[in-house]
Parts: C-alpha cells; structure tokens; sequence
C-alpha cells in the first residue's frame, strides 16, 4: 500500500516537472512576426549607446551585443537579427532600450500618436525595475561611445562591434 501511494507521488510529481518544463521550453522561444530577408543596417540613436534599424518594417534595435525587438506590446531580445526571439519580462528590459525616443520606433503603437516624439515613451513604473548594466554592457557601452566621438559622425556608419562580425 505504502509502495502504490510513493508510486502515485513520484508520477504525479514527474508529470508536473514536465509540464512545468514544457512551460517554459515554450516561453523561451516565440515566433514574434519578425521576417528580416537580410541582416539590417544599423543606425546609431544621436547621444545613445542604442541602435535602430531604419529601413525594416518592424521596431528592431542593437544594445550590448543583442538584438531586441519591441512589438504587440512586449520586448524581446536575439543574438541574431532573426532571432531566435525570447520574451524578456518589463522589468528586465535595459534602461537605454526605454530611453529610446518615439521617432526611432518604426512601427509605434497607435495609443503613442499623441506623444512627443523627441521624448522616450512613456513607460510604466515596473518598466526597467530589475535591470542592472553587467560589465559586459558597460564596456561595449563605454567603447561604442568612444567610437561615436571619434568618428565624429551624425548618428550613421556601423558600429565596430558589429563590422568586425560583417553585420552590417
């Protein structure tokens, strides 16, 4: 009886595992819609560590060696401009990202219209909280800033992270 009753508990907790797994397996990837024929030019945002991709249909943009896309509302972040994409949570998404003023989104949503447009959206409070610049941000940081003052250029070219891997 004690047999059948551990049993039961070692099935019912092997099953939960794996839904909960399953769970998250499937949150880690998402098809978000984003169907780029070719790797995207890059454009540095004027004063920002952040660059957009001008020509693409869809709002997509590079910070620290990543891609991120926003779009229906939620962020999410490649290593390739054609993803994979994973969710990333509000709270998670780096400051510089929501520093982005409106008009470097392609595609802003319909409720932004009424917004300045030299301004960041406005974001909510959760927005950001949790996110913290590991060393690795801060020096592409520091190096991409470095390289905008050098070349002196209005907010174009190709970011040496990115040339060096023929991205652009």
């Amino acid at each position: 009886m004690i047999r059948v009753a551990i049993l039961r508990a070692i099935v019912v907790l092997s099953a939960i595992l794996v839904t909960s797994v399953a769970d998250v397996q499937a949150q880690v990837r998402v098809d978000i819609g984003i169907q780029l024929p070719a790797p995207p030019a890059f454009v540095v945002i004027p004063g920002m560590p952040v660059y957009y991709a001008p020509r693409t249909p869809e709002n997509v943009f590079f910070y620290g060696h990543q891609y991120w896309a926003f779009q229906g509302g939620g962020w999410y972040i490649g290593q390739s401009w054609n993803g994979p994409w994973a969710v990333v949570e509000p709270a998670r998404v780096p400051a510089p990202i929501l520093q982005v003023p409106v008009r470097y989104y392609r595609v802003p949503p319909a409720g932004w219209k009424a917004w300045r447009r030299d301004a960041p959206p406005r974001w909510e409070r959760h927005y950001g909280r949790e996110w913290h610049e590991d060393a690795h941000e801060r020096e592409w940081r520091e190096r991409e800033d470095r390289w905008a003052r050098h070349e002196g250029k209005e907010g174009k070219g190709c970011p040496p992270g990115l040339a060096k891997q023929g991205r652009c």
